[in-house]
């Protein structure tokens, strides 16, 4: 096991038999699942915000769930089921990566929907690639010069959007429980780096969004008891739908495989493109405007997440 780490390492820094060009494909794999993952989720933030006024936030978190275990299981299940002696083994580590990344931070989504827009919301979780930096550069790796310049030139576009042009912030109830939920997904994206290679990603997922499920449903039942359930219509469905298979189901493992293959900082680059995904999809289905500062923030974004996606040579 120890060749075989050390085999797939050296295949994604590019200095081991696959060289150069096997780090290239490894690479662009993984900055493509991230951009799969960061698509999809950013549909994630306009049902929530869709969702605000007919689904209570722990209910929609907890029938996500629901739906992302029956779609996950068929495929899971039997892989899951041989490797329970390894997932009781690392059951520590499970059980936290299910409450940071299942059940903690999509509820905290939820109820940011609840008092903030679909765009602020993917404004403020771009700002997860830093945290997850930050984690990395704490672990001891070193993040490069085009890396960092990259987050800091998307982080000035982010912190634009936030400020609506203005260096000063405004917060509105919604964006600091969107905070607490930015913080909650760079926690769990930087775990993931600790994940026994010998667990498969199938079976990681299953184990995590039942734990997750299971870790939900007190304050599920809590929720019906007092706020009542809701109607299940297609208004409610189908968002529900979406967020189980595509932004749990799809998303997740596209992500945790990138992450895997690229590592945690360089997959979070590609995060900053969110609030760009965000804004066009609110705008088409919310009717959230975007005007010249916004485009302008974007485009700043966008050129950071350019410079610090690229494979950086000699120095970073």
């Amino acid at each position: 096991m120890a060749v075989l780490d050390r085999t797939v390492l050296d295949r994604i820094r590019g200095s081991g038999p696959a060289g150069p060009k096997g780090a290239r494909r490894t690479a662009g794999t993984g900055l493509l699942l991230a951009l799969l993952a960061t698509v999809v989720w950013s549909g994630s933030f306009v049902t929530s915000r869709a969702l605000h006024d007919s689904v209570p936030p722990v209910q929609a978190a907890f029938w996500r769930w629901i739906v992302a275990v029956a779609a996950v299981a068929p495929f899971a299940v039997r892989e899951t089921w041989r490797q329970r002696a390894l997932i009781r083994r690392h059951s520590g580590f499970v059980t936290l990566a299910a409450l940071l990344g299942v059940t903690v931070y999509n509820t905290l989504v939820n109820q940011a929907g609840m008092s903030t827009s679909a765009g602020q919301m993917g404004m403020i979780m771009a700002a997860s690639p830093v945290v997850m930096a930050v984690y990395e550069r704490l672990d001891g790796r070193r993040l490069g010069r085009r890396r960092i310049a990259g987050m800091a030139v998307a982080c000035a576009g982010v912190l634009l959007l936030v400020g609506n042009g203005s260096p000063a912030l405004r917060f509105a109830p919604g964006d600091l429980w969107m905070f607490a939920a930015m913080l909650s997904f760079a926690s769990y994206s930087a775990l993931l780096r600790r994940r026994p290679a010998e667990i498969g990603q199938l079976a990681f997922l299953l184990t995590t969004f039942v734990l997750g499920a299971l870790m939900l449903a007190p304050a599920f039942a809590v929720s019906v008891v007092v706020q009542g359930g809701f109607e299940p219509t297609a208004g409610t469905v189908g968002p529900l739908l979406y967020v189980g298979v595509l932004s749990s189901a799809v998303a997740f493992f596209a992500w945790n495989r990138a992450v895997a293959l690229i590592g945690a900082a360089r997959t979070g680059i590609v995060y900053y493109l969110q609030p760009v995904c965000v804004a066009g999809l609110s705008f088409v289905l919310l009717d959230e405007t975007t005007g010249p500062v916004q485009i302008l923030c974007l485009v700043l974004i966008i050129g950071g997440v350019a410079l610090g996606a690229g494979r950086a040579r000699g120095g970073g």
